[in-house]
């Protein structure tokens, strides 16, 4: 009798170590992507409005809603963080028109030899392009720039959420660094009457 409750106990342990081992990896808390590590730029206009016009589909393979962080945050922030109004009248539009991402399913090795590789089974496809007019308010001054860029990233087959969150975090923070060097270049070239220099 007393070996037979060695065992049940011995069974009982077991079970409890298993679930230790099969518990979920804690979710991963991602970090804010800043700009504030950069200067600002200095605008000569009173008010700065960011418009979100890209709408999440939430159809099939349209994922950038399921982000740590959206291209559209990102890319909202780095107008918060770079674009400084400084002036008395006018305003900065920042238009956000696309900043979707997209999961394409691809091709695996079929038969046999599919048992033992690991193949690449999703490639994910973002996408950002951003539209900035400023107005100075005094009826004679106007300008625009705009910018677009893309990012993609394939992932091995088996991998678990938090590790292509990692990744996604990874495109997205490539993708809107992208978008900075566009229209840090684009502003100084084609805005220039607009900046304002630190007095």
């Amino acid at each position: 009798m007393h070996r037979i409750n060695r065992r049940a106990a011995l069974a009982t342990m077991s079970g409890l170590a298993l679930a230790a081992c099969t518990s979920p990896s804690p979710t991963p808390k991602f970090p804010d992507i800043t700009f504030t590590h950069l200067p600002p730029l200095r605008l000569d206009a009173a008010s700065l409005a960011v418009v979100d016009a890209f709408k999440p589909s939430f159809a099939a393979r349209h994922i950038e809603h399921l982000l740590p962080v959206s291209p559209a945050a990102a890319v909202r922030r780095w107008a918060q963080d770079r674009l400084l109004p400084v002036g008395n009248a006018g305003r900065i539009v920042f238009t956000i028109s696309d900043a979707g991402v997209i999961e394409i399913p691809l091709e695996r090795t079929k038969g046999v030899r599919g048992v033992v590789t690991k193949d690449r089974s999703e490639r994910y496809d973002a996408s950002l392009r951003v539209h900035m007019s400023i107005d100075a308010g005094d009826g004679r001054r106007r300008g625009e720039v705009s910018a677009d860029a893309m990012r993609s990233r394939t992932v091995l087959e088996g991998l678990s959420l938090n590790e292509r969150e990692e990744i996604w975090f990874r495109m997205i923070e490539e993708l809107v660094g992208d978008i900075n060097g566009e229209l840090e270049s684009a502003i100084l070239e084609f805005l220039q009457p607009f900046l304002v220099s630190r007095s």
